[in-house]
């Protein structure tokens, strides 16, 4: 089963979702307690917080009008999830050798998914990352960055919690920089 044939639906996570999101996610928070901070925090603040405390900071953002991605659905049921934010909401991007910034546009960041085990390589990543690209327009955005791997050779599903560059190119992003083999900064521009 393709995402072609899944009849999804896209929402932004709003405080009225949350208790979807705590669905997805389970009791481990996505990934070991990720809770979708770890771009926005420093690395020992990360794992001091690591699971129950990085809820609750996840969850603060979200109740304070913060709207910071977007989940799928499919038959009314969360099965996937896409991190999107303006850039400047990722602190730790701009620490990073590999992803820091290499001009001064004003960009929207995809940073994150999660896809329910039993949905993964079935294209719903790339209707993920449209259903963003159409979120960042509806809020005012021209530019949207990604920050996939591209593996050289095979790669578990957990391990691409940033994406795979091939979804990103089925959603007409474009590479524009690497400062990794593995690690391009991929764009897709609203306006030229």
């Amino acid at each position: 089963m393709s995402s072609d044939s899944l009849n999804l639906k896209f929402k932004v996570l709003t405080p009225s979702r949350w208790k979807d999101l705590e669905k997805l996610f389970g009791g481990r928070g996505a990934c070991g307690g990720c809770w979708c901070m770890w771009w926005k925090l420093s690395r020992k603040d990360f794992e001091k917080q690591k699971g129950g405390k990085n809820k609750k900071a996840f969850m603060k953002i979200v109740s304070n009008g913060e709207r910071p991605g977007i989940l799928a659905y499919y038959k009314n049921e969360p099965i996937g999830w896409c991190a999107v934010a303006p850039r400047d909401k990722y602190p730790l991007l701009e620490n990073s050798r590999v992803l820091r910034r290499f001009d001064d546009e004003q960009v929207w960041s995809i940073v994150c998914f999660f896809i329910e085990k039993s949905f993964r390589k079935k294209g719903v990543a790339v209707k993920l990352i449209k259903s963003a690209v159409n979120f960042v327009k509806r809020s005012g955005g021209k530019i949207i960055e990604g920050y996939p791997i591209e593996p050289k050779k095979k790669t578990a599903d957990v391990f691409a919690w940033t994406g795979f560059a091939s979804a990103f190119r089925k959603a007409e992003f474009t590479e524009v920089a690497r400062r990794s083999p593995t690690r391009p900064i991929m764009r897709f521009f609203l306006t030229k």
